[in-house]
């Protein structure tokens, strides 16, 4: 994988389990700007305003989560196999 410009809006971090670029200056993932803008339909300037970060950081997220697709679905996949080994189930649960 070609390596990750860094810009004035992340930073790498990494830990144990993570590869991918946070915002610089959170416990951020760019990972999880982008998922929240997918999933609840958010324009670039709603996300902004919703994470209060500027517009130039989320346009690099979702740059950035574009180009990284790979990798985030490795470390999507690997989180679920360790939440499935502490027994966390992902399965939707029926209420009686």
């Amino acid at each position: 994988m070609e390596p990750t410009r860094l810009s004035l809006c992340f930073s790498l971090y990494r830990n144990k389990s993570h590869r991918q670029l946070y915002i610089k200056g959170q416990k951020l993932r760019a990972f999880t700007v982008w998922q929240d803008m997918l999933v609840n339909d958010l324009t670039p300037e709603e996300t902004a305003d919703n994470w209060d970060l500027p517009l130039a950081a989320i346009h690099e997220v979702i740059r950035y989560c574009e180009s990284h697709q790979e990798l985030l679905k490795m470390e999507a996949d690997e989180e679920r196999y360790r939440l499935e080994e502490q027994g966390v189930s992902f399965e939707p649960q029926t209420i009686n």
